[in-house]
């Protein structure tokens, strides 16, 4: 705890001051981010710090895996697609970004199986991506395959997306885009997730 509260003080007295006009514009006039992120919940990747970002210039969903779900509207609990429809339908986000990431523990628990001590949760939620094994069989090098895998969920996740009504309403109309990127933890490299493959962001 007294590690959080020097980082506190530090806010105070370095970030604040020079950033205290920024959010006093933020609590007058409200939040309106032009992208939404959903980003895994690892502490090793921040996607304000990964996109070079301000407060309030992205909406953060963060959760286990980077996982987006299907739309399944019914009575249970749904904190992520709650966050989605947040972000598309009322704050009318322009992109929907999915990152994905290296050395991701929500896919290595989907593709190896959660630990003991995370099955209660953690392992129905990532076998929401559970098809993304198809994309690389067992066998040969454990970390090429979790790689590709993690590429795969990001695909999977836009796929997801798409089966919230309103989202594929407002892509078809031209008024939200959907990107997908991987993110490198030892490299610093921000891979973009395409159909065929991936390149690395310039």
């Amino acid at each position: 705890m007294d590690a959080l509260i020097e980082g506190y003080r530090r806010f105070r007295s370095a970030t604040w001051p020079a950033e205290r006009a920024r959010y006093e514009a933020l609590a007058r006039w409200g939040q309106s981010p032009e992208t939404m992120v959903i980003a895994c919940s690892d502490s090793r990747v921040d996607p304000q710090t990964v996109f070079g970002a301000v407060p309030g210039e992205i909406f953060v969903l963060r959760n286990i895996g980077a996982l987006a779900p299907p739309y399944e509207p019914d009575a249970h609990y749904h904190g992520t697609s709650a966050a989605i429809e947040f972000g598309v339908r009322v704050l009318k986000v322009k992109k929907l970004v999915v990152l994905g990431h290296g050395q991701c523990g929500g896919v290595r628990a989907m593709a190896l199986g959660a630990p003991p001590e995370a099955r209660d949760f953690v392992a129905q939620w990532v076998d929401i991506a559970r098809p993304a094994l198809a994309a690389a069989p067992n066998g040969g090098d454990e970390r090429s395959r979790l790689a590709t895998i993690e590429a795969e969920v990001v695909r999977l996740s836009l796929a997801n997306l798409l089966t919230f009504p309103w989202v594929k309403e407002a892509v078809e109309a031209g008024r939200l885009q959907l990107c997908g990127f991987r993110f490198d933890i030892h490299t610093g490299v921000l891979l973009k997730v395409e159909p065929d493959g991936e390149r690395a962001v310039e």
